[in-house]
């Protein structure tokens, strides 16, 4: 909404007294008529189940949800929120909700995709809110290559870098140039580029130092005309093996082949995916666990340093299939946790709890959630 809009509608609903009810449909004519491309939902704890895909139960004190960059900046300049309440939304599918959080969500659902030629490399410009997924599919039918490791995992273009998401041998940084974001406290436009974000394991500034700090509205990646395949991880090193010409298609739709025969699909069982980081531990250590348990799956990450499979660890500790109350181990892939269908977030979190302490007690292991937890306390303890 335009900084004018929000003054004069304040206006008049203090000096004519309108009731409540009354002046949020005259608010959403207003929006009508202006065609101000903004969504705004005002109840006092408005439901966030349908916008987490564990799919449990949470509210927030309001939710707005963005189509264009110039209207955060015009709501940030208009009402003056505390800055510390803001939470910043992306496609739910990193997140453990905690009953009310007393806080206003907002989200950037900013669409559009577009291609910047470089010679032999491409830039997609790619808005917060596109589907993670279709970005992906959307370069391949393009004929660009780069994402296809990164197939179907679940989100949206705004929470990849700050999740800085990966799989079979891919991170996002490794494709990332830079990304355009507003910043909360003073509604300017910042360009971030790669060293600017500080990319670690599931892990980026935006995490820490910038957490809620900054709204990202655009991601920039670089994309490859000729494709340079990543067949390093897993199931993804037969391939070669299969076939004689691979294309970047042949490895998403082998991601993909991958990821549904392990993974619950989020519509059907609801989880976040890998709840918690595979564990990186030192030579010693490794060595340790390995003459304890000779079949250990690890990978060497540098200098005398190994990340531990953090599923397996799961699954070794006999929590495959787990399940207390509605809250569950996944039976296919131990690395997730569901709901069965009415698991609160707090049975989630103790869950998540209880096989953190297990598998500290069997294998002297800390597994840490790779999943945002965010509640009144925001604690994991």
């Amino acid at each position: 909404m335009l900084r004018w809009q929000i003054e004069m509608a304040v206006i008049c609903n203090k000096v004519l007294r309108i009731p409540d009810v009354v002046f949020q449909k005259m608010s959403d004519t207003i929006l009508n008529t202006f065609e101000v491309l903004i969504e705004i939902i005002m109840p006092q704890a408005h439901s966030l189940k349908k916008f987490n895909t564990f799919g449990v139960e949470a509210s927030c004190d309001q939710f707005f949800r963005f189509h264009h960059e110039r209207d955060i900046q015009d709501w940030l300049a208009g009402l003056p929120i505390p800055k510390e309440k803001f939470f910043v939304l992306g496609g739910g599918s990193n997140l453990l909700l905690l009953n009310h959080i007393p806080l206003t969500f907002m989200q950037a659902d900013i669409q559009g995709i577009r291609y910047e030629d470089k010679g032999e490399s491409v830039i997609v410009h790619a808005g917060a809110g596109v589907n993670w997924h279709e970005l992906v599919m959307d370069t391949l039918d393009k004929g660009y290559s780069g994402l296809e490791n990164l197939s179907l995992i679940p989100g949206n273009v705004g929470a990849a870098p700050i999740q800085n998401i990966g799989a079979y041998g891919v991170e996002l940084e490794q494709r990332f140039v830079s990304l355009r974001a507003v910043d909360l406290y003073s509604g300017a436009c910042k360009t971030f580029l790669h060293d600017d974000c500080q990319f670690g394991y599931r892990d980026s500034i935006f995490k820490r130092e910038l957490r809620g700090q900054y709204v990202i509205t655009e991601v920039q990646l670089k994309l490859d005309k000729k494709p340079e395949l990543v067949l390093t991880y897993g199931p993804l090193k037969v391939l070669s093996k299969q076939k004689q010409v691979l294309t970047a298609k042949d490895v998403s739709n082998e991601v993909i082949r991958v990821r549904q025969s392990k993974l619950p699909d989020p519509e059907k069982l609801g989880n976040a995916g890998s709840f918690f980081k595979n564990p990186v531990v030192n030579q010693q250590q490794y060595n340790n666990l390995k003459i304890r348990y000779p079949d250990l799956v690890a990978y060497p990450v540098g200098n005398d340093a190994f990340k531990l499979a953090a599923g397996w660890l799961i699954d070794k500790a006999g929590l495959k299939g787990y399940r207390h109350g509605d809250a569950g181990v996944h039976q296919q892939q131990a690395l997730v946790l569901v709901n069965h269908g009415n698991a609160t977030g707090e049975d989630i979190l103790n869950l998540a709890a209880y096989v953190r302490d297990t598998v500290k007690t069997e294998f002297d292991v800390e597994l840490e959630p790779e999943v945002w937890i965010i509640g009144e306390q925001q604690v994991f303890s």
